[in-house]
């Protein structure tokens, strides 16, 4: 124990500091109060990166300091995000009997007609904006939330603890198959931690209880058996990655060339990727059987088409066709920038998946991490928590920048620095600087160097 002591002491005086930022993080912190946000923020980034290059060759080290940073937050109550009174009130529906896609929060709170536990609070807590719109959290995310409802009860921080426990555990599921993928690709497996230490990975999954890190679990872990040639049992995992989030959806066009390549060495074809395919939209569909309806067809999509149409924030391309179209037509022209730019995602994805060669595993991962990239430059919001994708992916890849957008990102908080919602446009501008700047610098850096990985 002592000599434990005496090899890692400069590493644990880091961790105890650490640990106390984490701890004003998740239990004294107002999201208002940007300026300690921002200051708590890089200071953990900061002693967070220190950590990882002292002991990045103590891999369970390493494993045990994420785990300790994840359970400081096992109490807390998320302080950036209210979505989590959207997931209790949800998982309560259902447990009533209730389809939560068919009900507004909104309508059931005037009506009184709701009979979940602490409706009013949970209405409250939730928002004007997310209590007047349809859920739109596919069913395993659904599940997830009921679940919260049938061990927690009543008690709104337990259900809380539920769904961080989960949440913990997809993190911990993401390192178990990202270090065994890559191993299998030979790369240095220490880089898993530029997700699973990244305080931005900490905070805005166990912390602010987003689940892209449970999305990203069943993505990762459809990869490394894509990569063992199971791709049944990828396609199964794949379709509850969906089932979670929909982001999933944008890969499915990258496959393509991964199966058909004539110089593949993983010996798929056409008829194995139809199959692939087939599976993953009929798991998807059976997944949504016990909400299904009309009423929820029309209700979902309506829910999805809010995100490109009617929502905007953090945006970097969408913003400047934004100004664009005031200077041209003197209103917001979303409606119209979002019926397009979604088109153009499309045809860039369509383009990616025919010319690049996607036929190994590194490509393929290199070549998804730039179309959701892409997808987030264009879209219309970009919440903080939606970068997890774009930085796991990049993990297996030459590329930086979703590293340095991890730390960034942050300043989108800023909006909410007032007591009425502004976006700051200079601090986004700032971010995106940085983001889109590094993403070309290093794409041309690497044609430079002529490197296979854009082959």
């Amino acid at each position: 124990m002592k000599n434990f002591f005496q090899m890692h002491k400069v590493s644990l005086l880091l961790i105890a500091i650490t640990a106390a930022f984490y701890l004003s993080f998740g239990y004294d912190l107002e999201r208002y109060d940007l300026i300690k946000l921002i200051g708590l923020y890089s200071a953990v980034f900061y002693l967070s990166w220190n950590i990882y290059k002292i002991e990045k060759r103590n891999f369970w080290f390493l494993a045990g300091v994420a785990l300790l940073m994840r359970l400081i937050f096992f109490g807390a109550i998320p302080n950036l995000s209210q979505d989590f009174y959207r997931f209790i009130w949800d998982g309560r529906m259902i447990l009533e009997g209730w389809n939560p896609y068919l009900h507004l929060p909104e309508n059931l709170i005037k009506e009184g007609t709701v009979t979940v536990a602490q409706a009013s609070k949970l209405y409250e807590g939730m928002g004007e904006l997310s209590g007047s719109n349809y859920t739109n959290y596919p069913p395993l995310n659904q599940f997830i939330f009921a679940l919260a409802g049938l061990f927690a009860g009543k008690s709104i921080l337990g259900s809380i603890v539920v769904m961080r426990v989960v949440i913990i555990a997809a993190d911990f599921g993401v390192l178990y198959f990202g270090k065994k993928l890559l191993e299998n690709l030979n790369l240095p497996v220490n880089r898993i931690f530029w997700y699973i230490l990244n305080p931005f990975i900490i905070i805005e999954l166990t912390g602010n209880l987003h689940f892209e890190g449970v999305m990203l679990f069943f993505l990762i872990w459809s990869l490394y058996l894509l990569h063992k040639k199971k791709w049944i049992l990828s396609a199964i995992v794949f379709a509850a990655s969906v089932s979670l989030k929909l982001v999933p959806l944008l890969f499915l066009p990258l496959l393509l060339r991964y199966f058909t390549a004539e110089n593949s060495q993983n010996k798929l074809n056409f008829w194995k990727l139809c199959l692939y395919y087939l599976i993953v939209v009929v798991l998807v569909i059976f997944s949504f059987l016990p909400f299904l309806s009309s009423a929820f067809i029309s209700n979902f999509s309506a829910s999805i088409g809010l995100w490109f149409q009617k929502f905007e924030f953090n945006a970097s391309i969408y913003y400047l066709i934004r100004w664009v179209g005031f200077q041209v037509k003197g209103y917001n022209i979303i409606e119209t920038a979002g019926k397009v730019l979604p088109v153009i995602v499309i045809l860039i994805l369509a383009g990616l998946a025919i010319f690049r060669k996607n036929n190994s595993p590194q490509r393929l991962i290199t070549t998804m991490l730039l179309g959701v990239s892409i997808y987030f430059f264009l879209s219309t919001t970009v919440h903080p928590w939606y970068i997890a994708t774009p930085l796991l992916l990049s993990v297996f890849t030459r590329y930086r920048f979703a590293v340095i957008w991890s730390f960034v990102v942050i300043f989108s908080y800023a909006a909410y620095s007032d007591v009425v919602f502004r976006e700051n446009l200079w601090l986004v501008a700032l971010e995106y600087i940085v983001v889109i700047g590094m993403f070309i610098y290093q794409i041309l850096n690497e044609n430079r160097k002529k490197t296979d990985l854009f082959l």
